[in-house]
């Protein structure tokens, strides 16, 4: 007699494919409508099995969320090596990359998550200071000076450069991918305008200090 051999998953690839499940669940639905029950179903356990992987419902949503933000922000490191325009535009480009490749997530995350699931907070600012860190290297690489607002305007420029990807047209909608290729590095040229004209106010401290 012969049969299908089931593999049987070890308890780590058993927790990243619940996962990964998860963040699939993600592209259409929030946070708060992520379901453990059909997380289970379509990973074809039951749902105390899924509870023998992750503490509470609370851990999956934290290892979902850091599943997310780990990959937003690999998505986002340039290589060091680049010099200082390409590696800034590397950076720019992975950012609009990933936002416009993965917006309902991202949305979800944003967006949502932090207000409904406040155990997940801490994720996402540690993510959003791993962003404002990588703003303030390329600002640096560019040449321009510390200033005491730099921290600051990082983080303003990424609450920009975000609403900016997220509002962005789509295109003529005709789903072509010279299109969206088109509207892709128009979209980064003009996230990428915004951060030297921004970013160079720090060169003028008197337009700041005026009153």
């Amino acid at each position: 007699m012969s049969g299908k051999r089931v593999t049987r998953l070890t308890p780590d690839q058993r927790r990243e494919q619940l996962v990964g499940i998860g963040l699939e669940m993600l592209a259409d639905r929030s946070l708060d409508e992520l379901s453990t029950d059909e997380v289970a179903r379509r990973a074809g356990i039951s749902r105390g099995l899924l509870f023998h992987y992750f503490d509470s419902k609370r851990d999956f949503f934290r290892a979902v969320v850091r599943a997310a933000c780990d990959r937003f922000t690999a998505a986002t490191e340039p290589d060091p090596a680049l010099a200082p325009v390409p590696w800034m535009r590397a950076f720019i480009a992975g950012f609009v990359a990933y936002v416009m490749e993965h917006r309902r997530i991202y949305l979800a995350l944003v967006r949502g998550a932090a207000g409904s699931h406040p155990a997940v907070t801490d994720i996402l600012d540690e993510t959003r200071e791993t962003l404002a860190r990588r703003v303030r290297d390329g600002q640096r690489r560019l040449g321009m000076p510390d200033a005491p607002r730099l921290d600051l305007a990082s983080r303003a420029w990424m609450a920009f450069a975000e609403e900016a990807v997220i509002s962005w047209p789509a295109g003529n909608g005709d789903g072509q991918d010279e299109t969206h290729d088109d509207t892709r590095d128009e979209l980064c040229a003009f996230v990428e305008s915004s951060f030297v004209s921004f970013l160079g106010l720090l060169d003028r401290p008197e337009a700041l200090d005026r009153r």
